[in-house]
This record gives C-alpha cells, sequence and structure tokens, in this order.
C-alpha cells in the first residue's frame, strides 16, 4: 500500500509515486483527469465538541461539466456523515457517536473498491479501542480530478478548521488498534537490546518484571505523521530510559513511584505518551510526511523494556474471536490460532487530566 496524498494546515501534497519512504520509480495511476482510482483509502482526523453544529469538515463541489461532490460533515452529537454525488448517483453513509462531553479528537476513515462494489465508513475516537463501521452502498468511483480538488483544494472546496490532516491511500487501509514503536526502537532479549522492526514468532523478549515470554507477532505499517501518528521523542534518562526513543502518541508508559502511590493509591499506572509531552522529558519530533511504527504481541500484552523504559506491549483484546474486525486490522491475514486473548490492562490508565497533574508534581 503507498499513501499518495497528504494535507493540513500548513501544505498540501499528492504524488502519484507515493510520499516519503514509498515513493515508488513509476506513477501507481496513470497522470490523466479522468484516471479512476478503484480502490483506496481517505483517512482523516478532526476535533469534534458534543455542542457542535452541523458544519461541513472536509470536501469539494465541482459544478461543470456535471455536479461532482464528496462531502464529510459533522453532525450534532459528534457524528459524522458521508454524501457523495456525481450527476444523479449519490452515495451516502452516516455514524451517530456518543460525545463524551468534551471536544474530542475522531478519526474517519472511508475506503472503497468499485471492482467489489464495496464501501466502509469507520469512526473512531482517537486513545480508545471501539470502531464503529457502517457500510456505503453502491460506492461511486473517484477520478485523479476529483481526488486532486478534494487533496488539493482546488475549486469549491472545504477545510475546517477543526480538521487536523488528511490522507489518501490507494488501499484499503486497516482499522482499529496499532502499531506505536519506530522499527530501531531497541527492545530488551535474552540476548541483548534488538530492534523491534526485526523481531518475529518465535523469539523471546523480556517483561518488565524480569521474565521471559515468546513474541506471537510482529506488526509494522507506515502511516501519516501527523495528528494522532506524529512522532514523539522521549528523551534519556527520563523514565529509565538509556537512550532517546521515538514513540507514537498513543504508546502507553508504565509510570511507578510514591506520586503514584499518593495520588492514585496503586503502585503503577500507565498513560499514553501523548499526555507526557512537555517540551524537555517527552516532546514532539520534526518529521516528513510518513512515519513508519512497530510492535510486538505478547501472550498477556506484558510490559516490555524499550531502551531501559517501561512500555506496554500491543493489546488486541479479544479480536481473534470477531472474524470481521480480524480481517479489517493489522493482522489481516494472521491465523487467529496464532493470536492470543488479552484481558483489560493490569494497571490503571489515566486520564488526560490525571497524567498532568503526575507531571507537575513531579517536575515540582
Amino acid at each position: 500500500m503507498t499513501w499518495i496524498a497528504l494535507t493540513d494546515h500548513s501544505e498540501r501534497r499528492l504524488s502519484l509515486r507515493g510520499l516519503g519512504h514509498e515513493k515508488r520509480q513509476t506513477p501507481i495511476v496513470a497522470d490523466t483527469p479522468d484516471q479512476i482510482l478503484n480502490r483506496g483509502s481517505i483517512v482523516f482526523e478532526t476535533q469534534v465538541a458534543e455542542d457542535s453544529k452541523p458544519q461541513v469538515l472536509f470536501g469539494y463541489t465541482t459544478p461543470h461539466p456535471s455536479h461532482r461532490s464528496l462531502v464529510f460533515q459533522a453532525i450534532p452529537g459528534g457524528g459524522v456523515s458521508m454524501v457523495q454525488v456525481q450527476g444523479d448517483d449519490i452515495a451516502h453513509a452516516a455514524i451517530a457517536h456518543e460525545n463524551a462531553g468534551r471536544a474530542e479528537v475522531l478519526r474517519l476513515t472511508y475506503a472503497w473498491d468499485i471492482k467489489y462494489n464495496w464501501g466502509r465508513l469507520t469512526l473512531e475516537q482517537v486513545g480508545e479501542t471501539a470502531v464503529t463501521s457502517v457500510v456505503v452502498e453502491n460506492p461511486l468511483p473517484l477520478t485523479l480530478d476529483d481526488l486532486r480538488d478534494l487533496m488539493l483544494g482546488r475549486g469549491s472546496h472545504d477545510y475546517a478548521p477543526d480538521m487536523v490532516f488528511a490522507a489518501l491511500s490507494d488501499q484499503i487501509e486497516p482499522i482499529g488498534t496499532g502499531p506505536t514503536l519506530a522499527p530501531n526502537t531497541p527492545i530488551a532479549t535474552p540476548w541483548g537490546y534488538r530492534n523491534a522492526g526485526t523481531l518475529k514468532r518465535g523469539d523471546t523478549v523480556y517483561t518488565a518484571n524480569g521474565e521471559v515470554v515468546p513474541v506471537l507477532q510482529t506488526v509494522t505499517r507506515s502511516v501519516p505523521a501527523r495528528g494522532s501518528f506524529a512522532p514523539i521523542r522521549m528523551r534519556a534518562p527520563y523514565y529509565g530510559l538509556l537512550d532517546d526513543i521515538i514513540v507514537a502518541p498513543e504508546q502507553h508508559v508504565v509510570i511507578d513511584g510514591p506520586e503514584v502511590e499518593y495520588l492514585f493509591s496503586c503502585e503503577k499506572v500507565l498513560t499514553p505518551a501523548r499526555n507526557l509531552v512537555n517540551g524537555f522529558a517527552a516532546r514532539t519530533e520534526p518529521c516528513g510526511q510518513l512515519t513508519q511504527y512497530s510492535q510486538i504481541i505478547l501472550p498477556n500484552h506484558e510490559t516490555i523494556l524499550a531502551s531501559g523504559a517501561p512500555l506496554e506491549s500491543m493489546y488486541i483484546g479479544r479480536m481473534r474471536r470477531d472474524s470481521h474486525q480480524l480481517a479489517s486490522s493489522v493482522l489481516f491475514g494472521v491465523d487467529r490460532n496464532d493470536l492470543p486473548e488479552h484481558k483489560s490492562p493490569s494497571h490503571k490508565v489515566l486520564k488526560w487530566y490525571e497524567a498532568i497533574h503526575l507531571a507537575k508534581r513531579r517536575a515540582a
């Protein structure tokens, strides 16, 4: 799969040979205005408040030579609708979302395959495991001109201030949980530290408790380096790190110490790395359009040692029981019998305000 377009509030890029490290020698599709991308995904993130009024988030409209449009709109309560029009043909779908009472970041993925007359609109709340999908009946083909109007902002175009980024891939992008460690992250094993991206099924790693457990799967994926995928540099010697590491914002970090016991009445807690960004112990990492992440799946999503820091391994819950969810995820093609079932995290996962309060106490 190849990402071919990326847009945010600072830049818009579309390359028929692919972006960043995925750039190819030859174009993925022919450079003609009516060339059709029969299969692909549009992924975007947006911040939607509970009391938000209906508003167009992202889309384009072209009146000539015939009416063509693709519009994603926020609906009251946090849901999102999609309407695609080509002349007299219309494709539409809507997903309702129960907002938790504050502005949240939502990730929307519209995927289509014209050959199989298949379309899917998916909504995920960043930081949560729930995934909601609806079928898009009779999806309409998108031409290269359509995609340029949408991604490059040509003609009548909408890109709301609440938008974080939007990206276009030529393949059906996976939904749900994903990898969160840079592939070169050193992971403690009985044979010394090894890069996360080089580990494979059958290898063993150390847990933070000193146990040795087998690696059941290793997952790697390229994603746009924006929004909830934008890399974070965790800096040594904070959190027990021996060297700096790069992680995704949703990577869970294990934190312990007297402040944890005092504030939360437990020995250890978990927090996403995004809650630790403060400019010195953790900070955003400048990069290009794309970034790559890897992660390992262990029997009980045990805590691993990444360059000395305790981080949670990949959590997949009971995905193996849901064939549809499994086929739609980064684990597509993996035998369900080779996957474990994970219980809920063994440590309390901090809310954003709890993590900020803990960080302030530690800095005091």
